[in-house]
């Protein structure tokens, strides 16, 4: 079977890895895609790895790297390959490969509905989706939606779409390029703190707290933000703060949705806030992707985890497995479920109040030998049970049931 994901990369870490690697946007299209996979941001070419050996073809599609479609583009003898719009070339790059399977990971709705009715050769659309599930019409094109998180399975299944949950994993790869260094962090976080409902407010709070009573290096995107969105926040709050005097005096909403920025401004349920908290600013360090992340993981003694607010109640990022996977201690947060990924106290460390992560770091960087076997352990259980050689037959069972379905009983090969 054929299948396409086609998905996009944070802008920072692209800009980054052409930024490293000058030259490297001449290169041509098969050069970029292997040393982006090499670098080993977000899913690189784990899926394709894996799914592989199960009998598949697949194809990865990075629609936002720019210079790598670019370079496909050319290849290809496509008109105007330098003036083609990115939508266009992955379109292009779908309709020659002919795909059974289609995963988009993507929220662009026009360009989903594009593939859908030029490419008749797509049976099956999935999607994927995290902790937080985007306010979008998408995800009526598609078939199913898969999901790290139980919350966004049971909100999608509530909402009348079909889902299914499937865990992130870990590559061993990984650990092949990762240098042997001395493991010189005491703790670390890495991870986004946005400060919106739904996202990371409670992880803001919680470091906030922790970061006044213990050392920690918090590697963030938000280490990213200067003045400049300073000054357009406060512009913001301002129109926000117009806008809610304008109800107030008896602004009708037919009134507010015909003013230009008003009518979006008038839909905000809260004041925006200052894209950091000034009290964490200094603790938080410039963000690390891909292979980068992992060493500096890797160099960590103890590495922390904090569920987005979207998680409340199971176990799901992709940090579980990252820090396990690389064999550095992980301390996280108690969820219902950690208990069938990982025995805690054996191969993690959980905590549930702030006062309690700080007891049980204080204690792991005092006893370095039981936190060097819940690491070894940790990563042992990860390495057995939580790759992306398990998640695709797990991925490859869910597709050929809705094979199955699709076809009334008729398993397709």
């Amino acid at each position: 079977m054929k299948l396409v994901r086609i998905t996009t990369l944070y802008p920072r870490n692209l800009e980054g890895f052409y930024g490293k690697h000058q030259g490297m946007s001449k290169q041509s299209f098969r050069e970029q895609r292997s040393s982006l996979e090499y670098n080993a941001f977000g899913w690189a070419d784990f899926w394709y790895n894996a799914l592989t050996p199960l009998g598949y073809e697949v194809m990865e599609i990075i629609l936002n790297a720019e210079p790598m479609q670019r370079a496909w583009a050319r290849e290809n003898s496509l008109r105007d390959p330098g003036g083609m719009d990115l939508k266009e070339i992955a379109l292009e790059q779908i309709k020659w490969f002919q795909p059974d399977i289609l995963w988009f990971d993507d929220l662009s709705e026009d360009l989903l509905k594009h593939i859908r009715s030029e490419v008749p050769s797509i049976r099956l659309v999935l999607g994927w989706v995290g902790s937080a599930v985007p306010h979008s019409n998408i995800w009526q094109h598609m078939d199913l939606i898969l999901t790290c998180a139980p919350e966004s399975r049971d909100y999608l299944q509530a909402a009348g779409f079909r889902s299914k949950q499937i865990h992130h994993g870990f590559d061993p790869r990984i650990n092949t390029r990762l240098k042997d260094n001395p493991k010189n962090i005491d703790v670390s976080f890495f991870g986004q703190i946005i400060r919106r409902n739904q996202f990371h407010l409670y992880r803001e709070h919680f470091l906030e707290q922790l970061a006044s009573q213990i050392d920690i290096y918090i590697f963030s995107p938000n280490a990213d933000f200067g003045w400049k969105d300073y000054v357009k926040t406060l512009l913001l709050q301002i129109i926000y703060e117009g806008c809610q005097m304008m109800k107030y005096i008896g602004f009708s909403e037919s009134t507010l949705k015909a003013l230009p920025i008003i009518d979006k401004v008038s839909q905000w349920t809260s004041k925006p806030r200052f894209p950091i908290n000034r009290n964490l600013k200094k603790y938080i360090k410039p963000p690390v992707f891909g292979i980068e992340m992992y060493q500096v993981l890797r160099d960590s003694k103890i590495s922390l985890n904090i569920h987005a607010d979207s998680s409340p109640t199971y176990a799901s990022n992709m940090r579980l497995f990252e820090t396990t996977g690389v064999g550095t201690c992980l301390v996280t947060d108690w969820k219902e479920n950690l208990h069938e990924l990982f025995e805690p106290g054996k191969e993690v460390v959980v905590y549930k109040t702030v006062s309690e992560c700080v007891e049980k770091i204080m204690w792991l960087l005092e006893h370095p030998k039981e936190r060097e076997e819940i690491a070894q352990a940790g990563m042992a259980r990860t390495l057995k049970e939580h790759t992306f050689a398990q998640r695709a037959k797990q991925l490859d069972e869910i597709i050929r049931i809705e094979f199955e379905y699709e076809n009334n009983g008729d398993v397709i090969n």
